[in-house]
């Protein structure tokens, strides 16, 4: 993934946190404005951070998110940044 596409990503994470806003609303809100998008497509952008500009502006539009300083964004994407751990599995898992 690229630092610009990793950039996207955790912008658009850390508005939809700030907020309060899941995925699953994330839908609801997109469809309410025509956008036909489904929790699984909606979780495949965002977790690849590689998404249009279009989809970017339409999440913000419909979050209220009226304004963002990306020069910000450096120092807020450490509160969403995702763990570097591996993901553990239980004991009883495969």
């Amino acid at each position: 993934m690229s630092n610009w596409d990793d950039k996207a990503k955790r912008l658009l994470k850390s508005e939809l946190v700030k907020r309060g806003v899941s995925n699953t609303d994330l839908v609801l809100l997109l469809n309410e404005i025509g956008v036909e998008e489904t929790k699984a497509s909606i979780d495949s952008k965002i977790s690849r951070g590689c998404f249009s500009a279009t989809f970017l502006l339409q999440c913000l539009t419909v979050i209220g998110c009226q304004k963002i300083e990306i020069e910000d964004y450096e120092s807020q994407l450490l509160m969403v940044a995702e763990s570097n751990e591996p993901y553990k599995k239980k004991q009883n898992e495969k």
